[in-house]
């Protein structure tokens, strides 16, 4: 054959290869809802693009909203942008709950897991569903405040809108893992953004080989000065499988490595389980210089790694096994990092190694079906006798059978977290009531109801952090702080946030019960009102106060900072967005006073222009004086 064909394939196969990487960075011009456009190349078929925006919001970690409302809520990303290409602080778009560290430097911060790779670094995320199931070529993001805050952008193989009976869905879920899956189309550190102005954020992304309608955005808001504000977020894919994401060498060696970076994070559960499970092993007539090692210091060599390079490592020889498979090893395990991975059969494999943890998160793991309540039940039976903190925020595989084996299997339970695991029945929680050694309790955006919260507090005396923000089914939120005034004395953290009733009597009675209060969130709490009072006798009757946030609340005023400055000069956080009443002279008392202070949110307060701001940060130049605005 003439030499002259290949050249001429390894040429075709170079000018594909071009077009299609400026297909992936090319400017598409200005967006409709939904649109298609013909590829202008004569080269390969005629594909059709289609561009939509998201349809639906399926699932999210956390939002600055209520519940009951469209403001700042995760729901304001489903349809046409809202506010882009306007930049500012809009209530019509998407805000997480936290930005920046300040929530690290709290009395009820927690501590974090070793073992947690270095690749993953999201703090929160949201779900979206599209209309039409298509293969990615581009994800825009339309960010306008604050911007930088994504740091992954994953696409899933299910169809949200399938039309497979529930049941169904279920019993094919349980016969093959590996029908889930999820891939990884962008990931890169957190960034800083110069300014807080509007972007369109258009990422690389990556070919995968399946279509996908689900898309999930991660974020991490810790470079963030303050919130970050997302618009809308826009798919652009094609119907048909580009020929030109078949990999092959001749066609682009980036591909290799993109190939290896699958298989190290990637998203595949057979993968993952590969790993956990026993392989047959050699045993080698030495193992070199690991033989004249101590036990203990191979182990504490061995703690360096993260899980999958544990299970990797276990799988060389039988003396590596012996010490990878040591429950030692697994006494703090974090799940979370791999929840796209993690099914029943990953906990199966993992029992016999766990039968020593202390610290288990399993956050964001186990939806769609991929931990049944069954596979979390034996798990637990086997590996919960020693477990003193439990981590399963957004795990909406929960039911009440689990908070049931929970309570009976998990007697030295200390910590609990179930943060947005909002599928779980009102009546489950009452469960709870039965591990009386608790000292942590989250239950932010659950549908936790009073009977059952009373209930916790009576017998949950040892409680010293417990967050309730947006528990919106606590019909009097006064009654719940007259029971935690009266049982819970060792509360030092207590989060209220949009609480929709307390008064200043289940103010005054927190007060004066709880009085080692370090943390207090009454944020967006609009039944509170300064002229009764309530928030002097705060500051008055808790002295030890280090973060204090009334947030939106108009009332405060003078009188209340004052009070701030003359009691609790060990405030370190502050927030009165939205107050008309305080004036640049309490403001600096509060500053002279309080020398630990290092955040003091004012957006929106009337009497605190640009010009009072300039001159805080200049004469305090140790405290983060935040002034939002909207243009």
């Amino acid at each position: 054959m003439s030499p002259v064909f290949p050249m001429l394939t390894v040429l075709s196969m170079f000018y594909y290869m071009c077009l299609r990487r400026r297909a992936r960075t090319a400017t598409r011009g200005e967006m409709n809802s939904r649109r298609a456009i013909e590829s202008n190349t004569r080269a390969l078929p005629i594909n059709v693009e289609i561009v939509q925006y998201a349809k639906e919001v399926l699932d999210f970690s956390s939002h600055y909203g209520s519940e009951n409302s469209m403001s700042y809520t995760m729901w304001n990303l489903a349809g046409i942008p809202n506010v882009y290409p306007s930049s500012g602080d809009f209530t019509q778009t998407a805000v997480f709950r936290t930005y920046g560290t300040w929530w690290d430097h709290c009395p009820s911060a927690r501590l974090p897991f070793k073992r947690t790779p270095t690749s993953f670094c999201s703090q929160d995320y949201v779900e979206l569903a599209f209309e039409e199931q298509v293969y990615p070529t581009a994800v825009h993001i339309l960010e306008t405040y604050h911007p930088g805050a994504v740091v992954r952008i994953l696409a899933c193989s299910a169809n949200p809108y399938s039309q497979n009976p529930p049941a169904e869905v279920r019993r094919l879920l349980q016969a093959s893992y590996s029908s889930v899956r999820w891939e990884i189309l962008w990931s890169e550190a957190p960034t800083k953004v110069n300014g807080p102005q509007a972007r369109q954020f258009t990422p690389c992304i990556k070919q995968i080989n399946f279509p996908t309608n689900l898309i999930r955005l991660e974020v991490n808001s810790s470079l963030l000065d303050y919130y970050t504000e997302l618009d809308a977020v826009v798919l652009h894919g094609v119907k048909e499988k580009p020929v030109l994401s078949l990999k092959t060498s001749m066609i682009d060696m980036t591909d290799i490595d993109e190939d290896e970076d699958e298989e190290k994070y990637g998203c595949g559960m057979d993968a993952l389980n590969k790993q956990f499970s026993v392989v047959t092993l050699r045993e080698w007539p030495t193992n070199g210089y690991f033989d004249k090692l101590p036990y203990e210091l191979i182990q504490l060599i061995l703690s360096h790694l993260t899980v999958p390079d544990l299970c990797r490592l276990a799988q060389t020889c039988k003396l590596l096994y012996q010490h990878c498979c040591d429950p030692l090893q697994y006494i703090h395990l974090s799940l979370q990092p791999y929840w796209a991975r993690i099914n029943d059969t990953s906990l199966e494999y993992l029992q016999s190694r766990c039968t020593l943890i202390q610290w288990l998160n399993l956050s964001w793991t186990g939806n769609r079906g991929a931990i049944s309540v069954s596979g979390f039940s034996r798990f637990l039976k086997v590996c919960g006798s020693e477990l003193v903190r439990l981590e399963l925020s957004c795990g909406h595989f929960l039911n009440e059978t689990c908070l049931e084996v929970i309570t009976e299997t998990c007697p030295n339970l200390q910590e609990l977290n179930l943060a947005s695991c909002d599928k779980i029945p009102p009546q489950a929680f009452n469960h709870i009531a039965k591990v009386g050694s608790l000292k942590r309790l989250i239950l932010y955006r659950t549908k936790v109801e009073q009977t059952a919260l009373l209930s916790i507090l009576n017998f949950c005396s040892e409680l010293q952090h417990l967050s309730l923000g947006s528990c919106v089914m606590i019909e009097d939120y006064d009654l719940i702080a007259s029971m935690m005034g009266a049982k819970c004395k060792k509360l030092r953290s207590l989060d209220l946030w949009r609480c929709k009733n307390i008064t200043e009597s289940g103010i005054a009675e927190l007060a004066s019960g709880c009085q080692l209060l370090e943390e207090l969130d009454l944020g967006w709490c609009p039944t509170l009102q300064s002229s009764t009072g309530c928030f002097a006798n705060l500051a008055r009757k808790l002295p030890n106060l280090q973060k204090l946030f009334l947030t939106a609340n108009r009332s405060v005023c003078d009188t209340d900072i004052e009070e701030l400055a003359a009691n609790c000069t060990h405030l370190r956080q502050l927030d009165i967005l939205g107050t008309r009443m305080v004036s640049p002279a309490s403001l600096r008392k509060l500053l002279e006073s309080c020398k630990d202070l290092s955040l003091l949110d004012v957006s929106f307060c009337s009497q605190i222009d640009n010009r009072v701001v300039l001159e805080l940060n200049a004469n305090f130049p140790n405290v983060f004086i935040k002034k939002s605005f909207t243009q």
